[in-house]
């Protein structure tokens, strides 16, 4: 029996986890210069701590959190067969120029030489690196799948960080590479990882929405974004009133407006000298905007491209780079460009007879009849133009969809949310294999390019997500399965042995029964280990206190107000059967 309670002790000891010892640093002040909640909870509760703008460093509670979250993401990662491995942050240009990337991913980059004058970059992402290591290594489609996966720090260089772990320069992401022999196998290992996003965010207590995105890789056939709808979100989302369909609005699309049957007019020439938005022009021509053809200029790699909308839609920028394929540069036209391609100036630019390398129309100007646009002549403009009689193009969606707009599947009305992305997966294809040369023995004895899928988390992006959906006035109500801890036991007289002693009894037995538990052995006033017990959110406090006259010690879930009497002799028991 001795044995086992020197034991007993030994294993408790390092085990310990006590708030003196922690490095808690608690504040009760709002700092100034914070815009949402979860930014102002992960520093008031000491999870956080800020070096400079967009650069955070995790202090024990936040890394606590963090490592939760990692331990579920590999949990379900690893059944879907992923493999763990770290790649070095510091990244050759080499591998970037070989895809095609080097010139393209722009000033977000954190790009460096080193002593000699080689170019590396601070990896934002490593697709390249990834499909590098397994080109060496992999020869035939026996070796197929290959699934790796990493949890490693990321750097971009945000032109405006804010919102905390929302948007940073440096954060630490799970990026997860799929390596398959076809597409047949792509979309195998490209389903699995969609059900293993499920149950990661599911198990970490978050709500979520499942829409189609731009995967940000040129060709790439197919995303999926995991969103989480929020006021304070970056992404606007496109979701349908009635059916399943949601999309990020970057590649939303909407049934295409129907205009009313009407004969051709002729095509006419007005005088419209100072008339030159389309609001100008709603006024001048008393008509609405929906009854005009908006002409916008762009240039791509020394090439000009003009896009038609409808004069109350908005140019979806995405969907015409995907019209016209892979561009290092982008932009809209200047001035002096815009006087090249038109003859006219800026305002009166219009589809008829411009001057254009590409001339993209959107299938609503395609649909429509008898438009008002630009005659590109300084001072005027074509009343009834039409497609197919006075100017052709390449047809196609080139609108950014807007509130009250069809659903493309079901026709019912799209609402417009804000959302923040905690996950994003794609299908790349062979894009980077291509590129880069990646290529196995096919069984048929021929040599095929790999097919390559990808999967990303930001956790620390989830941390800040998961408290903006769990919190109330007096700070942070985690979810049991990424709380930093799952019990805080609070002595409330450390000068009373008998308290002392119960809440130490307790906290071990709690300890051996695998419990993540946390002591406040501090000298300090009850209240302020009751306020930060409830700023920090730890999901049940025991407190030990003047009740254990009676052999009894306070219960409290933190996501209610009740508290409950439990006997101070099986209260590790109860609290332990309650968790399950």
């Amino acid at each position: 029996m001795a044995g086992f309670l020197c034991l007993y002790n030994k294993i408790a000891e390092v085990m310990q986890m006590r708030f003196s010892k922690m490095f808690i640093p608690t504040k009760r002040e709002i700092p100034t210069d914070v815009e949402i909640e979860s930014h102002k909870l992960m520093i008031r509760s000491g999870m956080i701590k800020k070096s400079a703008s967009g650069i955070y460093n995790q202090l024990p509670l936040g890394l606590k959190v963090e490592r939760k979250i990692e331990n579920i993401i590999k949990e379900e990662v690893e059944d879907a067969d992923f493999r763990e491995m770290l790649c070095s942050a510091l990244i050759p240009s080499e591998l970037w120029q070989e895809s095609g990337r080097w010139a393209r991913r722009g000033a977000e980059m954190f790009r460096l030489e080193d002593r000699t004058g080689k170019e590396f970059c601070l990896g934002p992402t490593h697709e390249e690196v990834f499909t590098d290591i397994v080109r060496q290594e992999v020869s035939s489609y026996k070796q197929l799948p290959v699934k790796l996966y990493q949890i490693q720090s990321k750097y971009r260089d945000e032109k405006k960080p804010r919102f905390g772990a929302i948007r940073t320069k440096s954060f630490t992401m799970f990026d997860a590479y799929s390596f398959d022999k076809d597409e047949e196998s792509l979309n195998k290992s490209y389903e699995e990882m969609i059900a293993a996003f499920k149950r990661i965010f599911d198990r970490c207590g978050v709500k979520y929405s499942l829409v189609e995105a731009e995967s940000g890789i040129e060709g790439a056939p197919s995303s999926i974004e995991f969103m989480v709808k929020s006021e304070i979100g970056e992404d606007e989302l496109a979701i349908c009133s009635d059916c399943t369909y949601a999309a990020n609005r970057e590649s939303a699309e909407c049934m295409p407006r129907e205009f009313e049957a009407e004969e051709l007019g002729t095509l006419e020439e007005v005088h419209t000298p100072d008339a030159r938005t389309i609001k100008d022009l709603e006024e001048f021509f008393g008509a609405e905007g929906n009854r005009f053809a908006k002409t916008i200029i762009y240039y791509a790699d020394g090439k000009t491209v003009t896009v038609v909308v409808r004069g109350d839609r908005e140019v979806n920028e995405n969907k015409v780079k995907r019209a016209i394929g892979e561009v290092e540069e982008f932009g809209l036209a200047t001035d002096e460009m815009v006087k090249d391609v038109t003859g006219s100036e800026v305002g009166f630019a219009g589809p008829i007879g411009i001057n254009s390398d590409i001339l993209l129309i959107d299938e609503e100007i395609a649909n429509g009849k008898n438009l008002i646009t630009g005659a590109n002549k300084t001072g005027y403009h074509f009343k009834n133009a039409n497609f197919g009689r006075d100017f052709e193009g390449t047809v196609g969606d080139f609108r950014n969809v807007r509130e009250g707009d069809k659903c493309p599947k079901c026709g019912a009305p799209l609402k417009i949310r804000r959302g923040i992305e905690i996950g994003h997966i794609f299908k790349a294809g062979q894009k980077f294999s291509e590129n880069m040369n990646a290529m196995y023995r096919s069984e048929e004895e021929t040599d095929e390019y790999i097919h390559l899928g990808c999967y990303e988390i930001g956790t620390e992006r989830l941390t800040a997500t998961i408290i903006e959906q769990n919190f109330d006035a007096d700070g942070i109500v985690w979810p049991l399965s990424v709380a930093p801890f799952e019990v805080e036991i609070i002595p409330v007289n450390l000068k009373n042995e008998d308290v002392v002693n119960t809440a130490e009894r307790i906290y071990k037995e709690l300890k051996l029964m695998g419990v993540d538990v946390l002591i406040d052995d501090r000298d300090a006033r009850p209240g302020t280990k009751f306020k930060d017990s409830d700023l920090i959110g730890i999901p049940v406090r025991i407190t030990v206190g003047r009740d254990l006259k009676e052999g009894l010690v306070e219960m409290k879930f933190r996501n209610s107000e009740e508290r409950e009497l439990i006997s101070a002799v099986d209260a590790a028991e109860i609290v332990r059967d309650r968790l399950l």
